[in-house]
């Protein structure tokens, strides 16, 4: 079923294993800017590392979103990953004074240590000719898949410190607006980004535990860093207890609560 919207294309959806794997199995170069492909249910949802996103029918927001951010090289994809990022944080805090998200890297949301919502950004590159000699690859679509905890409140033992927005506020959200108001908070991120808009120092000023020691996996065993930064390509930057300065992937590195 589609939703009639002036701004945004919506596919509602019933049950399905992935969104971002829905989307993955269409010709994405047919699909629009801001079509969103939003399922009731998801099976076998995403998330990142390759883990299960646990989702309750019917009461979060599950859903995947096409984008063409051709005007970005793919060196640089990072920032689209701010851009997202920041655009879910603006959305909570402008629920309540007493909800301040921060983003666990790279890019999951996180109310007073507990988990409120997962991404799942993929890329297509594509190569783009500038000169008869000169080539830039670009991103030439990107699946964002979204799982918001909206108003589930009771979770599997499996689950790690989840919670919701109803959990935090007392109240029950009707899931079509509220994927409205994130998809203008999204909107607004992505047309920033567009004209050149510098995130850095706001996803970083949101970032867990920039600055302060804690435990992390690394190399099979446990050591204890301090978050110093990320770079431009998206790795995380850390200080090692030791003093090693240590420059991490995403699965090269994880957080032990």
């Amino acid at each position: 079923m589609e939703i009639d919207n002036p701004r945004f294309k919506i596919h509602r959806l019933g049950s399905v294993e992935s969104t971002n794997k829905y989307c993955e199995a269409l010709d994405l170069m047919q699909v629009g800017d801001f079509t969103c492909f939003w399922a009731s249910e998801q099976t076998a949802g995403i998330g990142q590392r390759g883990n299960h996103w646990e989702s309750a029918p019917g009461e979060n927001l599950t859903f995947s979103m096409v984008l063409h951010p051709t005007f970005m090289p793919a060196d640089r994809q990072f920032r689209l990953t701010e851009a997202i990022s920041l655009a879910i944080v603006d959305l909570l805090s402008s629920f309540t004074s007493h909800i301040t998200p921060t983003i666990k890297w790279p890019n999951d949301i996180y109310v007073g240590g507990k988990k409120i919502c997962g991404t799942l950004i993929s890329n297509r590159v594509t190569i783009q000719a500038i000169t008869h000699s000169d080539n830039l690859a670009i991103i030439s679509s990107a699946v964002c898949g979204i799982g918001l905890n909206v108003n589930q409140t009771a979770f599997p033992d499996w689950v790690p410190n989840p919670i919701s927005l109803g959990m935090l506020t007392g109240r029950h959200y009707d899931l079509e607006p509220l994927l409205m108001q994130l998809l203008h908070s999204i909107e607004v991120r992505y047309n920033a980004l567009r004209e050149g808009v510098d995130m850095e120092q706001e996803y970083l000023g949101c970032l867990l535990n920039l600055g302060i020691a804690a435990r992390y996996k690394y190399e099979e065993k446990e050591i204890v860093a301090t978050i110093t930064g990320v770079d431009p390509h998206g790795r995380l930057l850390l200080t090692a207890e030791d003093g090693r300065c240590l420059s991490c992937g995403m699965k090269e590195i994880a957080l032990l609560s």
